[in-house]
């Protein structure tokens, strides 16, 4: 049980850092890889040396033409990743210096993601080491965003990771590169889809200050200024001693509470709410802690069963949804009331990029694991699972949750 105080005061997370700009130094002997990553709407390439230094980086972001039709269209982001894979990756070349035949290896996410946009990302690259003979290295974008925050911190194995996105939740502990326990994950729909729908059904694109935001970010805004005990969600009945997560409830008492409110309010579908500001802040609340809970119980799980290191144990927290900083204040609550440090990628990597795979791909090749040549028969897969599943262990261990008194920092 969460018992939240809200106390408005501005103030950065210690764990929001900001990336350092490095100065390249051409250097023949290190390794180089390039990181492709095409598996929903945005086309990002990275070329990365084995450091960690970022030597050239570009992203075609499609937001603006699916903020037009209301949601990705699966066939129109495979068009526009056709329009752009060749420019996006010759812009990373260009701006890297470096030839394709100097490239010790590609990374192209392969799973999971919309099949027409995975497609895409794989044919290019198939093409791309077949013509130049360069190694391949295929990434799963789950992995890659876990894995992130290894290029900007010291991070050691093991670690819990909260990937949270417009098409994941899920809970982990990282043990190694490929190795990972599965806690948790969503049984029905992700975070980010449910705040996008809810945004659609508030009509936030025709609201003057969330005209050129997605459905997220609206909601964030908004709720600055919006009251989060104006109005009371209740979550589904019966204890809930697992970490899988489930969104659906909050979308439908959230579209109820909407449809009630304009009936009072004596407007139509696509009008503005007066409270349009307090629905933001519940429908964020009752979002952020629903995954603050699940993965306060993952921390005392990890805990018990001696799944994280006694000696700064740390929770890793990725994915597009990670950006809300509502969000990462709330399991900064919970991280320092179980003694745990958090850390989060800066917002630029939290969404997908090049440079997680191409971070992933570095961390592969360096250890030797996962690399395929032109010859090797490589698919992609929409569908694919992300680690050991032990969520059943999490459900039986049936851990209560103590009460915990939470001041969110705004």
């Amino acid at each position: 049980m969460f018992v939240v105080n809200i106390v408005p005061r501005l103030g950065g997370l210690k764990c929001d850092f900001l990336l350092c700009k490095r100065v390249f130094t051409r250097a023949f002997s290190s390794r180089l890889v390039l990181g492709i990553e095409t598996s929903c709407d945005d086309t990002g390439a990275a070329v990365m040396d084995e450091t960690g230094v970022i030597l050239g980086e570009s992203l075609h972001s499609q937001k603006d033409v699916h903020l037009k039709t209301g949601g990705i269209i699966p066939a129109v982001a495979q068009r526009l990743h056709r329009e752009n894979i060749a420019r996006v990756v010759q812009e990373v070349l260009d701006k890297s210096g470096i030839g394709p035949r100097e490239l010790s290896a590609v990374a192209t996410t392969v799973k999971p993601g919309l099949a027409l946009s995975l497609g895409v990302g794989l044919e290019y690259s198939l093409n791309f080491i077949q013509q130049h003979k360069t190694p391949f290295i295929p990434i799963h974008h789950m992995e890659a965003h876990a894995l992130t925050v290894r290029m900007i911190q010291s991070v050691p194995f093991p670690f819990l990771v909260l990937l949270v996105s417009g098409g994941h939740c899920l809970l982990a502990v990282a043990r190694d590169i490929d190795n990972f326990l599965l806690l948790g994950q969503t049984v029905d729909k992700s975070p980010g889809d449910i705040l996008d729908k809810m945004a659609r059904r508030l009509s936030l694109a025709k609201h003057p200050k969330c005209s050129m935001l997605s459905g997220g970010q609206a909601i964030e805004l908004l709720a600055l200024e919006g009251d989060r005990m104006k109005f009371l969600l209740k979550s589904p009945a019966g204890q809930q001693y697992g970490c899988n997560f489930s969104f659906a409830w909050v979308q439908n008492q959230v579209t109820q509470l909407i449809n009630k409110k304009e009936e009072a309010e004596g407007i139509q579908e696509g009008e503005i709410l007066s409270c349009v500001n307090d629905i933001a802040a519940v429908a964020q609340h009752t979002v952020a802690s629903h995954i603050a809970r699940r993965t306060h119980r993952a921390i005392l799980f990890c805990k018990a069963r001696g799944l994280l290191p006694q000696s700064n144990p740390s929770l890793v927290v990725s994915g597009g949804v990670a950006s809300n900083t509502y969000i990462r204040e709330t399991l900064k609550l919970v991280t320092d009331a179980t003694n745990l440090d958090l850390f989060c990628p800066p917002p630029k990597l939290c969404t997908d990029n090049g440079v997680m795979v191409a971070w992933n791909g570095v961390e592969k090749l360096r250890e030797g694991r996962g690399i395929m040549t032109h010859k090797d028969p490589i698919r992609y897969e929409p569908r694919a699972p992300f680690g050991t599943d032990i969520s059943r262990q999490v459900k039986e261990a049936k851990i209560r949750l103590p009460t915990l008194k939470l001041k969110i920092r705004l």
